[in-house]
């Protein structure tokens, strides 16, 4: 059975989220130019080390989030579930960053993108995409 190609609204999905996991991984690289300044400054306790391993964390997660968004973008069913479980986090952290936190320019910023590929996702296009998939290569098949 041939695979189908992703249709536009999975493959703009795939960018936003693409998009997100340069978001990420500029945040990482944020973080590991601030570990390496002579003061740290900030509130609390901040050491080198914490804000290194804090890079090393953003780092891994935006490298599993940018293979999920490529892998949206060529159109592989595998990456649908971890970008609509990081979209679905994302929306909790807006939900906080609108209401408790009291920065809605902020979580306005991190739930449009994430409405928009949930959107781009469950629209009729992404449905039937993700209900057409080739079966596994080791799966048992009928003669």
């Amino acid at each position: 059975m041939p695979t189908e190609a992703a249709p536009r609204s999975i493959r703009i999905a795939g960018v936003i989220t693409t998009l997100q996991a340069v978001a990420g991984l500029v945040f990482a690289t944020a973080l590991v130019v601030r570990g390496a300044a002579v003061d740290l400054g900030g509130v609390g306790e901040l050491d080198r080390r914490s804000t290194y391993g804090e890079a090393g964390y953003y780092t891994v997660l935006s490298a599993a989030v940018l293979a999920a968004g490529i892998g949206l973008v060529r159109g592989k069913h595998w990456a649908r579930t971890p970008a609509m479980l990081l979209q679905l986090l994302l929306l909790g952290a807006a939900w906080y960053a609108i209401g408790p936190s009291g920065q809605p320019l902020i979580g306005f910023a991190i739930a449009a993108p994430s409405v928009a590929v949930l959107w781009f996702m469950f629209n009729r296009e992404g449905r039937a995409w993700s209900f057409y998939s080739s079966p596994a290569p080791d799966a048992d098949r009928e003669s």
